[in-house]
């Protein structure tokens, strides 16, 4: 199971618990006993636990030994006579009081008996004779004449034997003057104040596991956000998409609470389930096993009714789970994309698409909750079928005297013990597999290998701590997002020297954005190679590589925090004078003061509380601040108006110094003062140069110039 491997590294908590859990069967088992004897011993005996009495008189001393046979030297050894025509146990009748028990219950009864009947028990020389006698005796002396007959006979159960026997030791207490109600309420204390410390101690072991198995699996679920996050971070656009934002999302948050859910409910029952039915059994058989054949049949319904319901919800399980990721996905879409449908007035469209996806994750969790709820009824009438089962047929038998009161007691209630645990055992049979399903999806996304990754042997940046700027090389590279599909790049080569700016312009679909993806890796290379300052960019590790470059993407995110916060991003401490110098070249620093606090502004999450432009000016001086030896820009200037985007071109140029820049654009006015042009169209270069040679001699570069360009710019080549 999977969720088992998530709790590796926390054995010795689940060890804990484990011993925790034993301490708490062992108390909660032991309780049903000291409930039958408070019944038994307690009640009908009247507190009076041996069958063996402390003191009796002389001549029931007299007939127990005479009816004893040849157990009498026993007897004798284990009583001295006392100046009160008394018999006391001695020191040695208290070390063999099992063994004196079992000698001296059954003459003690017949002596008890014979008294009751108005016989001298000592006139006789053995019990046949007290039994001939008691049969020629009146009829309301029946019954003692059909107990000593099974006494005699050894029919009798020695437990009820030794009850019996209790009765009679009562009889010659009160004989004596002992207060037996004394005798009665110690016992009934002493058991009850046993009883109270056995369930204080159930208590705080209970206490004790649910403390630790809740940080046991807060910790599983916090190492497993942790590890996933990691994971995912390191991911490449390649594995975002195959497994969906809105699934990840879903893993990172609904799946692994599942888990911690399981963990800290399974820590605490699924253990415990086991322990409590293997003891319950055990009891059970050393109470009575006439009737176990009611346990048996109980248990085989529970199993009916658990493997029916498993068979019917465990499917709809996974369904649920890929239609959380459905309802996430839709409304993350809708979320992100909602200036467009109040655009186009598809509210009622986008309302109906959540509807639908919210109400089919309704209909299968109404499903399942529903036949999860059939559960506990069913069970508790089982339940209270076999208590009643149980009572029935333990009333005859009490009738008969094979079993006492408080011992069926105690079997009910070990009856139910083993029937809860059972029970138990099946909510969590259906549980965890949907928590397994969980798992599943969650080690999916802990398994998956990024495509990018660093490489076996790292070589250093040859150029990594030297000033001036990087040299991309492009040899030959084509590159396509699956092997199946079309090129997005094919055969493009050339080189961005230290100190000169290249610009990518070409149709939407051309596969400028990829070319700059491909420098930082974000993509590897299907053919060919990129090096940077000569050497392959799958040679260096990832953060060397990428720590050389400034990138401005296409769509601009800002981060939630402070305007100041955003631009010191890459370098992570906060340099107030490197924020200015970057925000000045950006063109940004004129509105961030008008803003309420100036730098210390909040930027909400993705930057929507200011414009497209601003985000856009953010994002480039976050590249600024960096003081990479290369800046890439991804169609960066593309919602500045021509005046700050000159602005802006202006200071750059001034700030750049030997870093190497390589635009995309899709305006002329953007790159045309570029040292080179790469004119990309369908994945291929189709001119490159500086724009008056792009003017003169390709097409392409010629037609865009025309549409954006009037006559005058297009032969003033300048700004």
């Amino acid at each position: 199971m999977k969720i088992l491997k998530f709790l590796k590294g926390w054995g010795r908590y689940v060890l804990v618990i484990a011993v925790l859990l034993l301490v708490q069967a062992t108390a909660d088992l032991a309780l049903p006993k000291y409930t039958a004897d408070l019944v038994d011993v307690g009640i009908q005996q009247s507190g009076i636990e041996s069958s063996a009495p402390d003191e009796m008189r002389n001549v029931t001393y007299d007939a127990v030994m005479k009816l004893a046979g040849d157990d009498a030297e026993t007897i004798e050894a284990s009583y001295n006579a006392t100046d009160d025509l008394t018999y006391v146990i001695n020191d040695y009748g208290k070390a063999h009081r099992a063994e004196l028990e079992a000698v001296v219950a059954r003459p003690l009864m017949l002596a008890s008996i014979a008294g009751q009947a108005g016989i001298d028990p000592t006139a006789f020389e053995d019990e046949q004779a007290i039994r001939q006698m008691l049969e020629n005796a009146p009829v309301d002396n029946k019954a003692q004449t059909e107990a000593i007959t099974a006494l005699v006979d050894g029919s009798m159960d020695p437990a009820l034997v030794q009850q019996y026997a209790a009765y009679a030791v009562k009889a010659e207490y009160d004989a004596i003057g002992k207060d037996t109600t004394a005798i009665q309420m110690g016992y009934l204390f002493r058991i009850g104040g046993i009883m109270l410390a056995i369930a204080a101690i159930m208590m705080a072991a209970s206490v004790a596991v649910g403390y630790v198995a809740s940080r046991t699996a807060a910790g599983v679920g916090r190492d497993l956000r942790r590890r996933l996050f990691t994971n995912v971070v390191s991911f490449s656009d390649k594995e975002v998409q195959s497994f969906s934002v809105a699934s990840l999302i879903t893993r990172g948050t609904n799946d692994i609470q599942q888990i911690q859910n399981v963990i800290a409910m399974g820590l605490r029952m699924v253990l415990y389930a086991p322990i409590l039915a293997i003891g319950g059994i055990v009891m059970i058989t050393r109470t009575n096993t006439s009737m176990s054949w009611i346990i048996v049949l109980g248990l085989a319904l529970v199993a009916v009714v658990v493997g029916t319901l498993f068979a019917i919800v465990m499917p709809k399980f996974r369904i649920v789970q890929k239609q959380v990721d459905r309802v996430n996905q839709v409304a993350r879409e809708m979320l992100n994309g909602i200036s467009v449908v109040r655009a186009f007035n598809r509210q009622a469209f986008e309302r109906q698409t959540f509807e639908t996806a919210n109400s089919n994750l309704k209909a299968t969790q109404l499903f399942t909750n529903r036949a999860m709820v059939l559960m506990m009824p069913f069970i508790s009438l089982i339940m209270n079928g076999m208590s009643v089962l149980i009572v029935w047929m333990g009333a005859s038998k009490i009738d008969t005297g094979v079993i006492q009161t408080g011992d069926l007691i105690a079997f009910i209630t070990y009856a139910m013990v083993i029937m809860m645990s059972f029970m138990i055992i099946g909510m969590m049979s259906i549980i965890i597999p949907r928590a397994e399903i969980s798992a599943q999806r969650i080690d999916e996304v802990l398994t998956c290998e990024t495509s990018i990754r660093d490489p076996e042997e790292f070589h250093l940046h040859p150029a990594a701590a030297q000033p001036g700027g990087v040299r991309v090389t492009f040899e030959d590279v084509s590159f396509a997002f699956a092997e199946d599909s079309e090129p997005a790049l094919s055969h493009i080569s050339f080189e961005a020297a230290p100190g000169t700016t290249t610009a990518v312009i070409g149709s939407t679909g051309s596969g400028k954005s990829t070319l700059l993806k491909l420098i930082e890796r974000f993509y590897d290379v299907t053919d060919g190679r990129i090096l940077v300052d000569g050497v392959d960019v799958r040679e260096i590790p990832l953060r060397d590589l990428r720590s050389q470059f400034g990138y401005v993407p296409q769509q601009s995110f800002l981060f939630s925090g402070s305007v100041a916060e955003n631009v010191a991003y890459g370098e992570g401490a906060v340099d107030m004078d490197v924020v200015r110098a970057a925000t000045d070249v950006a063109q940004a620093t004129e509105f961030v003061e008008k803003l309420p606090e100036g730098f210390n502004t909040e930027v909400s999450q993705g930057g929507t509380n200011v414009s497209g432009g601003q985000r856009q000016r953010l994002s480039i001086a976050r590249a600024l601040a960096s003081k990479p030896r290369g800046y890439l820009f991804d169609d960066s200037f593309s919602a500045l108006d021509f005046k700050t985007d000159a602005a802006l071109r202006r200071a750059l140029d001034s700030q750049m110094g030997e870093a190497t820049v390589i635009v995309v654009a899709q305006r002329i006015a953007t790159v045309m003062n570029a040292d080179n042009i790469l004119v990309l169209d369908n994945g291929e270069i189709v001119g490159s140069g500086t724009h008056a040679e792009l003017l003169e001699r390709c097409p392409t570069y010629l037609e865009i110039a025309q549409s954006q360009l009037s006559e005058s710019e297009l032969k003033g080549g300048g700004r």
